[in-house]
């Protein structure tokens, strides 16, 4: 093949790929909409509530977005940068439990309400994504956490379960240029919610059951995280007003408990 076939190939290659990337919307701007219309911020933006009425009025452009996730083929997922990939996976993986809760909605009070056995919602194959039906827990555990692929545990303050006890929902979407600023942003709220991860007045971590489910993925060194108590030690002040037991934390002498999480759904008619 002479030289200048091989350089009218590739042409056409980044080409077609470049053309690719244009044809979504790498801003998730019908996402980003409904999110700024409907997500309710609670004390001073650490948590969040949803307006599931709203988002049930609005199913439409609900619809709509979720429809140009799933035209996106996997040829042009991987010609995505990591970045805009993870922003991708996590927009849609919380659009798509949206679009769940709302198939029963206003008659639900927990995700749990589907089944653990027989219906569970985290298992079910009602997504299309990348050229397969998906599950919530295959975006989640098969894709976004799978070794090597992103290895970044902040994705559990981004990823929401449509309950009270997840860390919130965004009210804004991902974004590839952002998602660095925006998960850090998501941890710092999270663990500045006192409701959800805080220090006992005798010194002990009271933190997420997240954090116990999950654990071993800041454990990883990913980060910078090597330990759970390397990750309350870097935020400690987040977690107590106390001098002495952010010093406590911060040494890592502090004992760490597990709060039980709450199910509920986290709908703003609540």
């Amino acid at each position: 093949m002479q030289l200048k076939q091989i350089v009218t190939i590739f042409s056409l290659w980044l080409l077609a790929a470049t053309a690719a990337l244009a044809q979504f919307d790498q801003n998730h701007a019908q996402w980003n909409a409904l999110l700024k219309k409907h997500v309710v911020l609670l004390d001073g933006g650490k948590a969040s509530q949803l307006r599931y009425a709203g988002m049930a009025a609005d199913r439409a452009p609900l619809a709509a977005y979720i429809d140009t996730l799933a035209k996106v083929t996997e040829a042009d997922f991987k010609s995505w940068n990591k970045s805009q990939q993870l922003a991708f996976l996590i927009n849609a993986y919380n659009a798509n439990m949206v679009h769940k809760i709302l198939m029963r909605h206003p008659n639900i009070k927990s995700v749990w309400d589907y089944g653990k056995l027989i219906g569970n919602p985290f298992k079910d194959n009602f997504i299309s994504l990348l050229g397969r039906k998906m599950t919530l827990d295959n975006i989640e555990h098969d894709t976004i956490r799978a070794p090597g692929a992103y290895d970044d545990p902040r994705i559990h303050f981004a990823v929401n379960c449509a309950s009270i006890g997840c860390p919130m929902l965004r009210e804004e979407a991902y974004v590839g240029e952002r998602i660095d600023a925006q998960l850090e942003n998501q941890t710092v709220r999270f663990l500045s919610d006192r409701s959800r991860n805080r220090v006992s007045a005798d010194g002990k971590l009271e933190v997420s059951k997240i954090f116990d489910w999950y654990g071993d993925d800041f454990r990883k060194g990913h980060k910078g995280f090597k330990t759970l108590e390397s990750l309350f030690a870097k935020y400690a002040t987040l977690l107590t007003d106390s001098a002495d037991h952010q010093k406590r934390v911060r040494e890592g002498k502090a004992a760490i408990g597990f709060l039980d999480y709450d199910w509920g759904l986290n709908d703003a008619r609540r």
